[in-house]
């Protein structure tokens, strides 16, 4: 099988594997943005299919953060029941208090159905949960317990249809001394219980390591050889490795699946993004996991991820009002909002896509409005701290791009007049490895460039990725904006 890296590109953290039959499936992280949790499915681990997203926003009084949200699902399937289990953490902002992670399990009989159970909420102070059946069929949960950088390894047999403990949470283990313990999956093989884990946090010393016992409770004794997965140290282009899940295909051939951020220089504008990795793993022996290399990708593809059902690829921010988003093809229609996207909040009137590719193009016409004073147009978004954009600003009548980036603590702004009397203008971005570059037409064919960004300017150690989409806010009630063409490359 010739491997082609990364196999989701674009927003695809945290990703997770399980096979059903002779059809592999994946789920990522979504943290603050709708719909939650993507499923992919593949049969060959390079061509994927957006099958279908599970969660959908929910008015419940809580908030969240653009480090909140849906953290690192797992996803499992029990060949006994036959059904297909994702369990997960939502992590949530309730006012004047800290973050709150709710963790849940979601059940279903069919994976390519949309009927997928509601969630079950069970007791774990902490985040990435996991879940693993023993020979008897006993189902247990582990996940990485308690706030801070020294969390540790727990685990606990669970009732995963109700979400009850059967037994005490048990530390079993803390790691090898890196920080932020987390993303555990047990395997067991040749006797052993192996505990797979990440450390060091989900940036440049991200790691993999691995532990075994014979007992599921521990003691488990680290390998000698650990870490078996990093880029910490190297000028790999493929950095920050790590968050693996591993399995095997048909052929018994073993395989990790992880994140990794695609690094040049200064610039990682895409974050962090699913690739896959060659495993091995010889009887009575540690498992080991091959570097991970980046390929020519996807531009020999039409599409680098399909999708089976109109509208799945599109992203919300936090809890959108979906009744300010109307999608008909090519043509949104946005009642602005009184939010903007530099807050977390409120809801905001904010529709997108993944950018999948390095190097495109999105395009947008904006019916220019008639009457009120709203701003709306074409942004690249990844949360409220970062984010570059192209507008009009119906009220002074001009054209304005904008880049922000809170973390680097830049805030930069151009505006020009419009010069004609068009009833519509159209913006665009073309977008490289190296930069942005904000455009906008007045009359068909004249291009007038407003803003060209460094992706310098928008890398940070960021959770999320670069999303492509439009936008309208006010700071009155206003009639719909209406956007038609919208082209974006993905």
């Amino acid at each position: 099988m010739t491997t082609i890296n990364p196999i989701i590109p674009g927003f695809a953290p945290d990703p997770s594997v399980t096979r059903i039959g002779d059809t592999f499936f994946l789920v990522n992280s979504t943290f603050h943005l709708f719909p939650g949790l993507p499923i992919y499915a593949s049969k060959d681990l390079v061509n994927w299919t957006l099958i279908n997203t599970k969660l959908e926003p929910q008015d419940d009084g809580t908030v969240m953060l653009a480090t909140g949200g849906l953290f690192a699902p797992t996803i499992r399937h029990d060949s006994k029941s036959g059904k297909t289990y994702i369990i997960n953490t939502n992590v949530l902002h309730p006012e004047n208090a800290g973050d709150k992670p709710e963790n849940f399990i979601i059940e279903t009989d069919d994976i390519w159905s949309d009927n997928w159970s509601d969630p079950v909420y069970f007791d774990f102070d902490g985040i990435d949960p996991s879940i693993f059946w023993d020979e008897d069929g006993t189902a247990f949960i582990c996940g990485s317990h308690g706030p801070g950088p020294m969390t540790t390894i727990s685990l606990f047999e669970a009732d995963l249809s109700t979400g009850k403990k059967l037994s005490e949470e048990k530390t079993v283990w803390k790691g090898t001394g890196g920080i932020y313990p987390e993303g555990p999956h047990i395997y067991k093989k040749d006797g052993f219980y192996y505990l797979l884990i990440s450390e060091g946090g989900t940036f440049k010393d991200h790691m993999i390591t691995v532990a075994r016992s014979e007992n599921i409770w521990g003691p488990y004794e680290a390998n000698e050889k650990n870490p078996i997965l990093t880029a910490a140290g190297t000028d790999n282009y493929v950095h920050c490795t790590g968050h693996c899940d591993m399995f095997q295909d048909k052929d018994d051939q073993w395989w990790g699946v992880c994140l990794g951020m695609r690094m040049q220089g200064s610039r990682f504008h895409m974050g962090r993004e699913s690739f896959l990795v060659t495993g091995h793993w010889e009887q009575g022996e540690w498992p080991r996991l091959d570097t991970v290399e980046a390929t020519s990708s996807h531009k020999f593809k039409n599409e680098v991820v399909k999708t089976n059902k109109t509208g799945l690829d599109w992203l919300y921010i936090r809890d959108a009002n979906l009744q300010h988003h109307k999608i008909e093809g090519s043509t949104i229609r946005l009642t602005p909002s009184q939010a903007d996207i530099s807050q977390w909040k409120q809801p905001v009137s904010f529709v997108g896509k993944r950018q999948r590719r390095l190097d495109g193009t999105a395009a947008v016409t904006l019916v220019l409005p008639e009457t009120g004073s709203s701003r709306a147009g074409l942004v690249i978004y990844k949360d409220e701290h970062r984010y570059t954009r192209i507008y009009y600003n119906s009220g002074d009548k001009i054209i304005c791009f904008e880049v922000v980036n809170n973390g680097k603590k830049i805030s930069r702004h151009d505006q020009e007049e419009i010069s004609s009397e068009s009833s519509d203008i159209k913006l665009l971005v073309d977008y490289t490895e190296n930069q942005l570059v904000f455009q906008y037409e007045e009359e068909e064919g004249v291009t007038k460039t407003l803003g060209v960004v460094d992706t310098a300017e928008l890398s940070n150690a960021d959770f999320v990725g670069p999303v492509i989409g439009v936008f309208a806010v006010s700071d009155e009630e206003n009639d719909e904006v209406v956007f038609r063409d919208f082209e974006h490359e993905h």
